[in-house]
Formats: C-alpha cells, sequence, structure tokens
C-alpha cells in the first residue's frame, strides 16, 4: 500500500467517529482548522494504533490542514527521525496551542535538542511557540530532567513575564523535582 493509500485510508475513517458538537465547540472558540472532524484524542490514538510510525506517512499526513491529520502526523512520526530541523518547520506551521501541545509532548521532548528548542521558543512573542516551548519543559521535568541553574533563571523569568496557564504547569512541573526546586520557584513566585 502506497503512502497516498494510507493517508486516504485513514482520512475515510474520520466521519466514523465524528463529533459535531466538538468540532463547532472548537470553531465557536477560535480554534480555526480547514477541516476539524472532532473526534476524541481517544478515537485518534485508536486509528494510529493500527499504523506503523513511518516518517513519510508522518508527513504526508501534516501536510492536510485538517485537524486529525495533524495529530496524527505526530502520533505516527518515529521520534528518532524528528530532528530540531523537523521541529523548527512543524512549530512554524503550527496555528493552534492543541498541536503545539501534541508536538511538545508526543514528539519534541523526545529530541536531543528538546531543551535547546524550548528556551528557545518560551522567549519568542509567539504565543503557539510559548505553548510549545513550556510544554516540552514540563515534559522533560516530567521525565525528571534537571535544569542548570541558569537555565532554570531563564525559565522563571520568562514564565513570569508570560504568565500563561502553560508557563504556570511548567513552573509547578520544575518545583516537584525536588524540594529545592520548590523553594526556588515559591520565591519567585511570591515576587509578584
Amino acid at each position: 500500500m502506497t503512502i497516498t493509500d494510507k493517508v486516504n485510508e485513514i482520512k475515510r475513517q474520520f466521519p466514523l467517529s465524528m463529533d459535531g458538537v466538538a468540532s463547532s465547540s472548537m470553531r465557536e472558540k477560535g480554534v480555526e482548522y480547514k477541516i476539524n472532524w472532532g473526534l476524541k484524542i481517544s478515537d485518534l490514538k485508536t486509528i494510529a494504533s493500527k499504523y506503523e510510525k513511518q516518517r513519510e506517512l508522518a508527513v504526508e499526513l501534516w501536510k492536510s490542514n485538517s485537524r486529525e491529520c495533524k495529530i496524527l502526523a505526530v502520533m505516527l512520526m518515529p521520534t528518532e527521525e524528528f530532528t530540531a530541523d523537523f521541529a523548527q518547520l512543524w512549530i512554524e506551521q503550527t496555528t493552534t496551542t492543541e498541536i503545539a501541545q501534541y508536538l511538545a509532548f508526543y514528539l519534541i521532548q523526545h529530541t536531543a535538542d528538546a531543551a535547546d528548542l524550548a528556551f528557545q521558543w518560551i522567549a519568542s512573542k509567539n504565543p503557539i511557540y510559548q505553548e510549545c516551548g513550556y510544554n516540552t519543559l514540563s515534559g522533560l521535568f516530567s521525565q525528571g530532567k534537571q535544569p542548570t541553574v541558569r537555565d532554570m533563571q531563564e525559565l522563571i523569568d520568562q514564565a513570569i513575564a508570560t504568565r500563561t496557564h502553560a508557563a504556570i504547569n511548567c513552573l509547578n512541573k520544575l518545583a516537584s523535582l525536588s524540594e529545592e526546586h520548590e523553594q526556588i520557584v515559591d520565591t519567585a513566585l511570591s515576587r509578584l
């Protein structure tokens, strides 16, 4: 079966699990996709489980401006083939925080350059980049990765300046690494 055949087969599964209410709700909240079937993540995971992770398939799915295709692209991209160049290209093409979250958790946090990319993105003025950066760092902290003192201070400064939900969650993940980290975060937050 060719990549095009697989993509078409995947797309034919969307109407079977379509949720018009969820799709409408996203549209009302300003989340715009060319096509949005409103599939639940559990449905997308079920679809993804039927296919082997394959870079070519993920790239073809990513090219579609469908919410479901983008999420499946993230799920089906082999992490070992997802380079910093891919990460930069895909974040540049990301238009919603939802997709940025999936990029961070499924792919970017597993790359060798995850921390470097995350710190670059949290310093950006682009809220999509920031979302992805903070979620990537949260994922790294959940894996027990320790930031340097310099990185920790930069993260705290950026998170205080940003004050987004993702930034606060990231600080909470940082604080959960140790009592020392918790004290540093508490002290920083008390300055607010």
